[in-house]
C-alpha cells in the first residue's frame, strides 16, 4: 500500500488484498450512461487497487457488440476485477428451458465471472431458482441472487404439512405486495446452501437514502447471513458512509463509479460523529 500513501488508517481497519472475501467494492458499469473503454481504462488504472467488481447493469451487455464486451472483460481481468452480468437472466425464460444453459455458456465465453439473478423479476419457484444457481456453479461461474424486501403475496408459502414431492396448486399472481424479511432471509439461506456466492440486496425500500435507511432490516439480514455473504447497493455517498459507520470497512457495497475513491477513503479512516464525506458532496471524479 506504499503507493497510496495518502491513505491513513490502522492496519486492522483496512481490507485484505484482492481477491477479497469481504470489504468488496462493486462498481456500476454501462447502463444509465455509456462508459467508453478509455474511461474504464482510466478507472482501472487509477482505482483498480480498490475496485473488486464491475457490473453491467440492467442487461446493458445485451445491446453491445460481443467484441466490445470481451475487450472490457479482458481489461477488467488484467486489473483483477471480476465482471458481473447484472439482472438480465429473467428475459431469457420466454425462450424455453434450454435458454438458460445457453446463456451461461455465452456469459462464460464473453468473460463474465458472475451471473446475477433478480429473484423478483424471475418470478420462478424456489426450486427453479436453486436449480439455476446450481447450473451457474456447474458452468464454472459465480452466482449472485438479488433480493428485494417486498414480495408478491402469492410467493409466501402456504402453511400446513404436506408429503414430500406432493403437487402444490400454483397460486395466481396478484398486485399486492407485502414485507417479509424472514422470507427473504430463508430464501437467501437456501440459495447459499445451493452454492450462491453472494446475496445482493436491492436498495429500494431498504437503503436507497441515508435518512430513511431500514436499519432493522439490514441488521437482520447481516445477522443471519453474515457480512461476507451480503452486498448492499449504496445509491449515494451518504448511504455508503452510513454503512461504514455501522458495519465498518468489511461491508460489501455496490456503488456508482464516481463513488469508488470516496468509499475507499471512508473504509480507511476512523469516522467521528460529525464526519462528512471525505471528498465532499460536490466531488465527482469524472
Amino acid at each position: 500500500m506504499a503507493a497510496h500513501g495518502w491513505k491513513s488508517f490502522f492496519e486492522d481497519e483496512d481490507r485484505p488484498e484482492k481477491p477479497r472475501r469481504y470489504g468488496v467494492t462493486e462498481m456500476r458499469g454501462p447502463h444509465y450512461t455509456l462508459l467508453s473503454q478509455n474511461l474504464l481504462q482510466d478507472i482501472f488504472e487509477s482505482m483498480g487497487h480498490f475496485l473488486d467488481g464491475l457490473k453491467f447493469s440492467g442487461g446493458s451487455h445485451s445491446l453491445m457488440p460481443k467484441a466490445y464486451i470481451k475487450e472490457v472483460t479482458n481489461m477488467a481481468h488484467k486489473h483483477n476485477v471480476y465482471v458481473s452480468t447484472g439482472d438480465w437472466a429473467e428475459h431469457l425464460l420466454q425462450k424455453g428451458p434450454s435458454a438458460f444453459k445457453e446463456y451461461i455458456e455465452e456469459c462464460k465465453e464473453l468473460g463474465f465471472d458472475t451471473i446475477e439473478l433478480n429473484v423478483g423479476s424471475l418470478a420462478v419457484s424456489e426450486e427453479t431458482l436453486l436449480r439455476f444457481i446450481r447450473l451457474i456453479k456447474s458452468g464454472g461461474l459465480k452466482a449472485k441472487p438479488q433480493f428485494a424486501v417486498k414480495f408478491n403475496k402469492s410467493d409466501i408459502p402456504l402453511t400446513g404439512d404436506r408429503a414430500f414431492g406432493a403437487y402444490v396448486v400454483p397460486v395466481p399472481r396478484t398486485s399486492e405486495t407485502v414485507e417479509d424479511v424472514d422470507l427473504l432471509v430463508r430464501r437467501a439461506e437456501r440459495c447459499l446452501e445451493a452454492g450462491a456466492d453472494m446475496i445482493m440486496i436491492d436498495a429500494d425500500d431498504v437503503c436507497k437514502y441515508a435518512d430513511s435507511v431500514r436499519a432493522d432490516i439490514i441488521a437482520k439480514v447481516i445477522g443471519r447471513l453474515g457480512l461476507e455473504k451480503t452486498m448492499f447497493e449504496a445509491s449515494n455517498a451518504k448511504t455508503s458512509e452510513w454503512f461504514i459507520k455501522q458495519y465498518g470497512p468489511k461491508v460489501n457495497l455496490f456503488v456508482d463509479h464516481a463513488q469508488v475513491m470516496d468509499l475507499e477513503c471512508l473504509r480507511g479512516r476512523n469516522l467521528g460523529k460529525d464526519h462528512r464525506s471525505v471528498l465532499g458532496s460536490s466531488y465527482f471524479l469524472f
